[in-house]
């Protein structure tokens, strides 16, 4: 998972992505804002979806997704054609992750109105239903996407009641923000009890988290001053270490429900590290 707001340019998308997909990761998430959080001024961003646009013309096999469009940046229905558009360049393989939207600098940059939390959360249940109902039932709305019933929708957040009623409603699959396991396992029994009481199949329950891996410690030594001078924080991300000690981390998640791991590459110039992010993910299927 890659911040394109820290002034990744088309030339790292490209090599990101195909380094992902030769390292044999499942995808490519990005996330959608417009102003840096961590770089500053002049780093930005390229737009989301038209950056994964471009990427799903050159490459053949990893999804793509964003995590998370807010839902204050598009008209829906520019955002449900949007994502059909990628996921015919792609042959079916765009994923949405669409969440209400928090961080008002960018909107007010941008000229975004930033409503109550309470109005975006509102906003969110709107765009989902439309989102949907463009896909699936509107006999006036073409094309429809490539994926059957649709692409894969997740909704991100912290287990809290809108976001877990939106995600049972509508979603595939819940994504939580760089939990402890502790926490990781209270979100994840939240978000599939409420799935149950609704009576439908339990979603898939992911999250994001940063990480920092090495081939040896020396070489996790390195790449982790990096994140430390970028971050100006001295502490280490969720998950960091060695390949062997990275995977072991990442099976105490998967024991109490986490599916699937969305691994933020802070330091984005450091393509090869994403070698080793293939090695943890192939240890992990073995």
């Amino acid at each position: 998972m890659i911040e394109g707001q820290e002034g990744v340019e088309w030339e790292q998308w490209l090599g990101l992505a195909l380094a992902a997909e030769s390292a044999g990761l499942e995808g490519l998430f990005r996330s959608d804002h417009y102003r840096s959080i961590i770089r500053s001024e002049p780093a930005g961003s390229l737009d989301a979806w038209t950056t994964l646009a471009g990427l799903a013309a050159r490459t053949e096999r990893i999804r793509l997704g964003t995590l998370v469009s807010p839902v204050t940046f598009r008209h829906v229905s520019v955002l449900a054609k949007t994502v059909v558009t990628v996921d015919q360049i792609s042959r079916g393989r765009a994923e949405l992750g669409i969440g209400a939207g928090w961080f008002e600098s960018e909107h007010a940059a941008y000229g975004f109105p930033f409503t109550t939390t309470r109005e975006r959360l509102d906003e969110l249940d709107r765009q989902l239903a439309e989102i949907t109902r463009q896909w699936l039932e509107a006999d006036d709305v073409w094309p429809k996407p490539v994926q059957q019933p649709r692409p894969r929708i997740i909704v991100g957040g912290n287990a809290k009641p809108r976001t877990v009623r939106a995600a049972v409603r509508f979603a595939d699959e819940y994504n939580t923000i760089m939990p402890s396991i502790e926490e990781a396992r209270d979100r994840c029994r939240i978000v599939q009890e409420a799935a149950n009481a609704a009576g439908r199949e339990p979603l898939a329950f992911s999250m994001l988290a940063g990480c920092v891996v090495g081939s040896d410690e020396s070489d996790y030594a390195r790449r982790l001053e990096a994140w430390r001078a970028l971050t100006g924080r001295a502490d280490s991300p969720e998950l960091a270490g060695t390949v062997e000690q990275v995977t072991e981390t990442l099976r105490d998640y998967g024991a109490v429900g986490v599916d699937r791991v969305m691994l933020q590459h802070l330091v984005h110039e450091d393509t090869e590290m994403v070698p080793l992010v293939g090695e943890v993910a192939r240890m992990l299927a073995s």
